[in-house]
């Protein structure tokens, strides 16, 4: 396999998809309905706030605060685009001012686990990725 091959493929040489399932299952259709989902909760601030909310309740100032480099705009865009998931709710106390405070859902809950865990792996392979970087940064300048 040639170095153009290999760096499309994740495994070079390895599947578990045999070509009867991999006919069975309509991919087009699948992607393109979860390809919105996955947009949500691979954006980098929406992950962010997802695991800070995991802690429980919080105020947007709260939460602003606790997320280096995000503008106040892009952290309402992402609270409006999760609670229209229905991963956040947005509680509002009548008070002067009012009282914001944002949460997750049972469902945003639910998401907490593979966060945690794509974070965990993305720490793991830091050292890995950065050093393939390298690699293909050195061939690309060659």
């Amino acid at each position: 396999m040639n170095a153009a091959q290999e760096r499309k493929n994740l495994s070079p040489g390895h599947s578990n998809v045999t070509e009867a399932s991999a006919m069975d299952i309509p991919h087009g259709p699948i992607c393109r309905t979860v390809a919105p989902v996955l947009n949500r909760v691979g954006d980098k601030w929406s992950m962010m706030i997802v695991m800070l909310l995991g802690d429980g309740p919080k105020r947007f100032m709260e939460l602003k605060r606790a997320i280096d480099g995000i503008s106040q705009r892009m952290l309402t865009l992402s609270l409006r685009n999760l609670e229209r998931d229905g991963l956040v709710s947005r509680h509002v106390t009548p008070t002067i001012p009012p009282r914001v405070d944002y949460e997750l859902t049972e469902l945003g809950e639910s998401l907490r686990e593979p966060v945690q865990g794509l974070g965990a792996w993305a720490m793991a392979h830091i050292a890995c990725i950065r050093a393939a970087q390298d690699r293909y940064d050195a061939v690309e300048t060659d």
